[in-house]
C-alpha cells in the first residue's frame, strides 16, 4: 500500500533531521562544534582573543568617554561665542527656580490670575532689591563724611609711619614717589583710555544681559510649563515621558540649590555683619545687605565685600580693629566655603561634599566666575537627570498616574495622550481656556 506524498514527504524530512542531529552529537564528541561558523567569524574572534580582556574593556571605555568630552568641549566652545545670552539664561532660569514657588503658591492658594502673579512677584523682587541696595547707599552716603575725615587722618598717621619707621621716608622721598607714579599715569594714558574704553564696553553688555533676564524671567515664570512641553514634543514619541519626568526632577534640583544658596548667603550676612557690630565698625547693617548680595557671585563677590569690610574698620578703629575684623571675615568664609556649603547643599542637590568643592574649583578653571557661579547647579540638575533615565523612574512615577491629577498637576505637564506632553488642567492654574494643541 502506496503512502499519499505529503506523508512520503514529512517521513525524508523526519529522517533528514535524523541523521542530521546523529552527525552533530558526534562532531560535538569529538570537540568540533556543531555548526561551522563562516571564516570571517574565526577572524574576528581570534583578533578578539588576542588582546587582553582589560585592554579590550579599557578601549571600549576609552572611545566612549572621548566622545562625550568631545561633545561637552563643543558645547562649551559654542556657548562661549554666545556668553551673553547663555549666562542671562542662566541665571533667569536660577531666579525662576527661587520664585517659581511664590507664583504657585498666589495661583492657588490666592486664586491670583497667573499673569497676576507673576507680575506682583516681579514688583516685589525688584523693590525687595532696590530696597536693599537704597539702604547701602543712603547709609554710606550719610556716614561718607565722617569715615572721609577719618580717612584723611588715616593717611596722615601712614605718611608719619613712613618717615618715623624702619623705612624712614622723607617728605622729599614721598614726594618723589608721587611724581613717579603721576609720570606713570601720563606715559600710560592710552592703556588706559583703552581700558576705560573696554570697562565702557562692558557695562553695556552688562546693561543688556540686565534687560535679557528680567526678560526672560518674566516669561520663564509665567509659560515655563508651555517652553517645556514645546521643547519636549520636538522629540521622538517613545522618549518623550522619559524626558518629561527628567526634566521635572533636575528642575527641582535646581530649586533646591537656589534655596541653599539664598541660606548661605544670609548666613554670611549675618556672620559679618553680627562681628562689624560688636567690633563697633560703622555701617554695620548696609554692610550685612552688601555682603548678602555679594555672596550670590562666587569668588569675587566675597572678596569684595570682605575687603570693604576690613577697609571700613581700618578707617574708623585702627589696625588692631581691622585686623580683628579681617579674621573674623576670614573665619566665616572658611566655615562657608569648606564646611557649610559642601555640607548643606551636597545634601539638598545630593551631591557629596567632595563633588560640590571640585565642581567649583573646575568650574572656575574652565569658566572663570560664571563658571563658578553655574558649576553646581549643572552638576546637580545633570546628576539627576543621568539618574532618573538609567533607573528608567519615569515608569513608575506618579508623575504620569492619571489617578492623582492634583499630583501631575501640581507637578507641571503631564502626559495625557501616548507620548504627547500636555498641560495642567486650567482650572489647577489660572481659569484660562485650554490648548487645543494638547
Amino acid at each position: 500500500m502506496k503512502l499519499p506524498r505529503a506523508l512520503r514527504r514529512l517521513a525524508e524530512a523526519t529522517e533528514a533531521m535524523q541523521e542530521s542531529a546523529q552527525a552533530a552529537k558526534q562532531r560535538l564528541a569529538l570537540g568540533a562544534p556543531a555548526q561551522e561558523p563562516p571564516a570571517s567569524a574565526y577572524t574576528e574572534h581570534a583578533a578578539a582573543e588576542d588582546l587582553p580582556y582589560g585592554v579590550r574593556i579599557a578601549a571600549s571605555w576609552s572611545w566612549r568617554l572621548i566622545v562625550i568630552v568631545l561633545a561637552v568641549g563643543i558645547i562649551v566652545w559654542l556657548l562661549s561665542h554666545v556668553a551673553l545670552l547663555a549666562i542671562s539664561l542662566a541665571i533667569a532660569a536660577l531666579l525662576a527656580g527661587l520664585l517659581s514657588p511664590l507664583v504657585t503658591f498666589m495661583v492657588r492658594a490666592l486664586r491670583f490670575h497667573k499673569g497676576l502673579a507673576v507680575g506682583v512677584t516681579m514688583i516685589g523682587f525688584l523693590g525687595l532689591l532696590v530696597g536693599g541696595l537704597s539702604i547701602v547707599g543712603q547709609r554710606l552716603a550719610t556716614g561718607f563724611a565722617s569715615l572721609w575725615a577719618q580717612a584723611l587722618t588715616g593717611v596722615s598717621q601712614i605718611q608719619r609711619w613712613l618717615a618715623t619707621g624702619p623705612l624712614g621716608l622723607s617728605n622729599q622721598d614721598l614726594d618723589r614717589l608721587f611724581q613717579d607714579a603721576l609720570n606713570q599715569l601720563k606715559n600710560n594714558s592710552s592703556s588706559i583710555l583703552s581700558g576705560a574704553l573696554s570697562w565702557g564696553s562692558t557695562l553695556g553688555h552688562l546693561v543688556a544681559g540686565l534687560l535679557l533676564v528680567l526678560f526672560s524671567l518674566i516669561f520663564l515664570l509665567l509659560d515655563g510649563p508651555r517652553i517645556g512641553r514645546f521643547f519636549i514634543n520636538l522629540l521622538p514619541r517613545r522618549a518623550r515621558a522619559a524626558a518629561h519626568g527628567a526634566g521635572h526632577r533636575g528642575w527641582g534640583s535646581m530649586v533646591s540649590y537656589v534655596r541653599v544658596q539664598l541660606f548661605v548667603a544670609f548666613i554670611d550676612a549675618v556672620g559679618i555683619g553680627v562681628g562689624a557690630l560688636i567690633l563697633g565698625v560703622p555701617l554695620a547693617l548696609p554692610l550685612g545687605v552688601l555682603v548678602f548680595i555679594g555672596s550670590f557671585i562666587p569668588v569675587v563677590g566675597a572678596l569684595v565685600t570682605g575687603a570693604v569690610a576690613i577697609l571700613l574698620a581700618l578707617v574708623a578703629n585702627g589696625w588692631v580693629n581691622a585686623l580683628i575684623m579681617m579674621l573674623v571675615v576670614l573665619f566665616v568664609q572658611q566655615a562657608e566655603s569648606h564646611i557649610l556649603q559642601p555640607l548643606v547643599m551636597g545634601k539638598a542637590v545630593s551631591l557629596h561634599p567632595l563633588a560640590v568643592v571640585m565642581a567649583v574649583t573646575g568650574g572656575s578653571l574652565v569658566g572663570g566666575i560664571p563658571g563658578a557661579l553655574f558649576a553646581v547647579p549643572v552638576l546637580a540638575v545633570s546628576n539627576t537627570v543621568v539618574k532618573y533615565i538609567a533607573d528608567r523612574s519615569w515608569e513608575n512615577d506618579p508623575l504620569f498616574d492619571p489617578g492623582t491629577p492634583e499630583l501631575a498637576a501640581a507637578s507641571g505637564p503631564r502626559i495625557t495622550k501616548p507620548g504627547r506632553i500636555a498641560e495642567p488642567a486650567p482650572a489647577d492654574l489660572d481659569g484660562e481656556e485650554p490648548d487645543p494643541g494638547s
